[in-house]
């Protein structure tokens, strides 16, 4: 029976069906730890999370069942022992578990009990959930092993202890949401632990995954809920955590060494960060060679500049401004001036001729008909289709810059400034463009690779919105004041109130309802858009999924 043990957490990236890859991450983990007893590693590893219906694949299954047991062969060498996340099938169902690999074999296996199925989260689609878990026995010390959901609900580590687990180590693929670091370990790791009596291991990963992003931020909680280790967030790491079998009435029980507290991020650099990981992954996991966008000399395209050249670099990002007769000198210089502060290439295309062009092709069945939206949407859609003609013939990815304010009430041209590969602001409001460009322009994200003074013009968050589609055109002439209209949003899409609920709260009626018609009619235009990191509870796309035919009102 020991007395001490080398705990190894070790917080990856991933690659969702790339099983070498995750071994090989997994193995240089294992080898940079020799002196470890036991290295954890984050839920489902081996495969990625989520998955999604590629767990649905046979032969995705064998293979994982493979690496597995070829994991277990490494352990036969003496060195540390490893907790791998996988999924598993027994009596012909699939689980959601881990395995002790140990001695050159799979020593023991345990399944995640309840399976979340809501949000981000549909594991009932796949899983069947496995038993109340009973402790695993490693090197004498009774480990139980909760996985991710199992801890939010008391029961599983209750049972745990009844059945004489002295540390639960949690492995997790948890997603970044808004103020989840603080949930995750005030209202759940320390409350499981301070109710059990039982220290508490909460190892997470890092990284992107589509809309999805994890943020790590691991660490490890005492029995009276003190914090004994802290890891970094938005960043891979691998920390030991040490344990000794202390004296403890007439028996003992383990506690952890003081380690390592890292200062994890604090709001609005949270976000920016989530935004830059996202990105980064979303382009290199998919092996783009860059990123290619539209440079307006506004502020939602400006901060997507300087998000891609936080994530990528400056030589990875290409920037391009395509003039139209409506388009002001002051936007040609604050496009300039931010290309000129992120150290990027700048091109610019005026597309004056292909208006000319779609001017003249359409004018016989035109004729007699005054210009309106049709006229602005097609120079979106000219500038969108030149855009994918760089992407084409060129290879970068592009990248959609329409904030979510847009998005939810259809303020963006199919086809046109909804184009791309990747929105990073995708589920931030105007407001939190804002936020964030004002606070990037002094600040610079601990994982960024831009440059560390300001990414745009002051005059580029100062200055009233404009699509600059038609003569002195401002965002404020078709919406709403963007703190009054994401307000109203925030009630009706984050937290699903009515009409009446949010005309309670002060705003005007008239207003509201043209907002909540205004977003069921933009339903089939999210339909269509790209995909985009998720920040906050009701993401569109991921969690908030309305029928595109609907005819349900609140007001």
């Amino acid at each position: 029976m020991a007395d001490k043990l080398i705990i190894t957490l070790a917080q990856l990236n991933q690659n969702v069906g790339d099983l070498a890859a995750n071994v090989a991450g997994m193995l240089a983990a294992r080898a940079a730890s020799p002196h470890s007893d036991l290295i954890v590693y984050p839920e489902m590893q081996l495969i990625g999370y989520p998955p999604e219906d590629l767990i649905q694949k046979p032969a995705l299954i064998e293979r994982a069942a493979a690496e597995l047991h070829k994991l277990a062969a490494v352990t036969a060498d003496g060195g540390p022992a490893m907790l791998v996340g996988s999924v598993f099938v027994r009596d012909g169902a699939l689980h959601n578990g881990v395995a002790l690999l140990e001695g050159g074999r799979v020593a023991a296996t345990r399944f995640k009990h309840e399976l979340p199925n809501f949000g981000t989260f549909d594991e009932k689609r796949y899983f069947l959930p496995g038993p109340l878990p009973e402790p695993v026995l490693f090197k004498g010390a009774m480990l139980g092993l909760p996985i991710c959901e199992d801890i939010w609900h008391p029961d599983v580590c209750r049972h745990l202890a009844q059945l004489g687990a002295e540390i639960f180590v949690c492995i997790n693929g948890s997603p970044y949401e808004i103020d989840k670091d603080v949930l995750r370990i005030d209202g759940v790791a320390k409350r499981r632990a301070i109710d059990t009596g039982i220290p508490l291991i909460y190892l997470n990963r890092v990284g992107g995954q589509d809309e999805v992003v994890h943020d790590g931020a691991s660490f490890v909680v005492g029995p009276e809920g003190a914090l004994w280790v802290q890891m970094p967030d938005w960043e891979e790491a691998i920390e030991d955590t040490v344990w000794r079998r202390v004296p403890s009435g007439s028996g003992h029980r383990w506690r952890c060494e003081a380690g390592a507290v890292a200062e994890t991020t604090e709001h609005p650099e949270d976000i920016y960060c989530a935004m830059v990981l996202a990105l980064r992954d979303y382009v290199d996991k998919n092996r783009f060679p860059g990123v290619v966008l539209g440079l307006s000399g506004g502020i939602d395209s400006a901060i997507c500049a300087a998000i891609a050249v936080d994530a990528l670099g400056a030589e990875r990002v290409w920037c391009v401004m395509m003039p139209s007769r409506y388009t002001s000198e002051e936007s040609l210089e604050d496009a300039a001036g931010c290309a000129e502060l992120l150290g990027v290439r700048l091109d610019t295309i005026p597309i004056a001729p292909a208006i000319d062009g779609f001017a003249d092709m359409l004018a016989p069945v035109f004729a007699g008909r005054e210009p309106d939206l049709t006229e602005e949407n097609l120079q979106s859609r000219i500038r969108g289709t030149t855009l994918m003609a760089l992407s084409n013939k060129f290879g970068p990815m592009l990248v959609t810059t329409g904030n979510k304010s847009e998005m939810s009430v259809g303020y963006a041209t199919i086809y046109g400034d909804m184009n791309g590969g990747y929105n990073p602001i995708k589920d931030a409001y105007k407001t939190t463009v804002f936020a964030i460009s004002a606070w990037r322009n002094t600040k610079k994200p601990k994982i960024g690779l831009g440059p560390d003074g300001p990414v745009m013009p002051q005059r580029v968050i100062t200055k009233p919105p404009s699509a600059e589609l038609r003569p002195d055109q401002k965002d404020s002439d078709s919406l709403p004041d963007y703190p009054v209209l994401d307000a109203v949003l925030l009630g009706l899409v984050e937290h699903e109130k009515s009409v009446d609920q949010i005309v309670a709260e002060g705003f005007d009626r008239a207003t509201v309802v043209r907002v909540e018609r205004l977003l069921n009619l933009a339903e089939y235009k999210r339909r269509q858009a790209p995909p985009g990191v998720k920040l906050g509870s009701r993401n569109f796309g991921r969690d908030r999924r309305y029928p595109i035919t609907n005819g349900f009102r609140t007001a």
